[in-house]
């Protein structure tokens, strides 16, 4: 009783500031004018979809909808323009391509829909997956779907919008170029879809988007998705939406339940160190390690590297094709560690990927969510470890409560090699003045070391023993 009364008084300051968050977030919401879809739709189960959608749904490899996807399908199918708010890796790119097989025109050799991402890796992860389902059908396998982002060549892209792909799935740059080159004609364009809504929509993306939309037909449908949806973002998605619904599966919570969550408090300099040892406790099947910086990303590969481990990095400094490389290595099991900036944190979608390591507290709240995201997917459980500084932790608190986050505070277990070390350095200092011949012995350790390393193994082991019995006795002593 006594520890969690201690541990209620040491989170009281940050759970006031969350009230007054959350009580800030409800105005703000009024404020925005969204509300919920009017009138409301009825769920749509596996049962009383078309036969296209189904089909897709099982080329896509489910046996069943998702939450997300039995609730918002019946908005799309009925032709009304939806933000949705749904926990990360809960199927919301499913909710959005499943109903395409039913309302494209396969027959009709024109873009009809425009798909917007922030990244080109989660662009191309969604062609991907509309790849995989097209091919349910004779009649949804006629679809085609255009690639379009930058760092590859325009002729594959300006060949894929002549041949008439129906489908056009990119990032804001690049196809703001082609649509000022005016390789994409926008008249057929029937449907907008914003993914990860929240950056498509910050100010890095908005003047973009704003030019991007004064190209697209009026009359068409708009429809948003993200797992984070700040009321800044809500404020103004009435300029590309006409009064859209508000369908949120996860305003509450954001993060997954099968997510489990640590963090560390670390000094600043210790931090790789301490990363490496956590690498040696959990020994992760596969996992992304998330850097705020591109500098930071390369140092930790060539530290990771060089201590054995199977690495990649992935940054916007990398070509495109590097980075595209790195990550279906991480898919295909090829490879164990990809060290990453926010690059990879949206959408990317790793089947059995693990662990998440936050290596530095992301500056953006919601990036907690967006990181810890790529593990945990479509219902399978997965771990998330936060390395933190003292300075970082107040932050951190802050986000795992405006998520809804359970996060724990571990302890780093002893590392037996450091303490051998200390030990040795310890013994070494105190003998060293009565040591007159050492180093007529450094050579024959030397050769040890690299020929009989176990006898020098055996030494250091009964050292170690040795100061934990001395240790233990003295604590029954007391």
């Amino acid at each position: 009783m006594a520890e969690d009364t201690e541990k209620k008084s040491s989170y009281t300051n940050v759970i006031d500031l969350t009230s007054k968050a959350q009580e800030k977030k409800r105005r703000e919401e009024v404020d925005s004018g969204l509300r919920e879809p009017d009138p409301p739709l009825d769920e749509i189960v596996t049962e009383e979809l078309p036969g296209d959608i189904e089909q897709a749904m099982r080329a896509a490899g489910w046996n069943d909808l998702m939450p997300v996807q039995r609730k918002a399908l019946p908005y799309m199918l009925a032709h009304r323009d939806l933000i949705v708010q749904s926990q990360t890796g809960s199927g919301k790119t499913g909710a959005f391509l499943l109903p395409l097989f039913e309302l494209l025109y396969p027959d009709e050799q024109a873009q009809q829909v425009l798909i917007l991402t922030p990244t080109r890796e989660l662009a191309r992860q969604i062609h991907e997956e509309f790849e995989k389902m097209k091919i349910a059908t004779p009649k949804t396998n006629k679809l085609d779907a255009a690639l379009i982002y930058g760092g590859v060549s325009y002729n594959p892209q300006i060949e894929a919008l002549d041949g008439g792909a129906q489908v056009v799935i990119g990032t804001p740059g690049r196809v703001l170029d082609h649509l000022e080159k005016g390789n994409f004609k926008t008249g057929s364009v029937r449907m907008l879809i914003l993914d990860e809504a929240d950056e498509m929509l910050s100010m890095g993306f908005y003047p973009d988007m704003k030019e991007i939309v004064d190209y697209l037909p009026q009359k068409r449908e708009s429809h948003m998705f993200s797992a984070t949806m700040p009321p800044k973002v809500r404020s103004v998605a009435r300029e590309f939406l006409d009064d859209p619904g508000y369908l949120s599966l996860s305003s509450d919570k954001v993060s997954v339940e099968e997510m489990k969550y640590r963090y560390y408090l670390v000094n600043p300099m210790d931090k790789d160190r301490t990363l490496e040892r956590l690498m040696e406790l959990e020994e992760p099947e596969s996992a992304l390690i998330f850097a705020n910086t591109k500098r930071e990303v390369r140092y930790l590969d060539r530290f990771l590297s060089n201590k054995g481990y199977d690495v990649d990095q992935m940054s916007g400094d990398l070509s495109q094709p590097k980075r595209e490389k790195a990550l279906d290595r991480l898919r295909d099991g090829d490879l164990r560690l990809l060290v990453a900036t926010d690059v990879a944190a949206r959408g990317i979608d790793v089947s059995d990927l693990s662990h998440v390591f936050i290596y530095d507290v992301p500056q953006d709240h919601e990036y907690i969510i967006h990181r810890s995201g790529r593990t945990a997917r479509a219902g399978k459980s997965g771990t998330t470890i936060v390395l933190a500084t003292h300075e970082d932790e107040f932050e951190l608190k802050r986000m795992a409560n405006t998520y809804d986050i359970d996060i724990e505070k571990a302890e780093l277990p002893e590392d037996p090699h450091r303490i051998a070390t200390e030990l040795l350095e310890e013994r070494y200092e105190d003998v060293k003045a009565d040591l007159d011949d050492i180093d007529e012995f450094v050579p024959l350790v030397q050769e040890l070391s690299e020929e009989r390393p176990e006898l020098l193994a055996s030494l250091v082991t009964e050292l170690y023993a040795q100061s934990n019995e001395e240790e233990n006795g003295e604590a029954d002593s007391v």
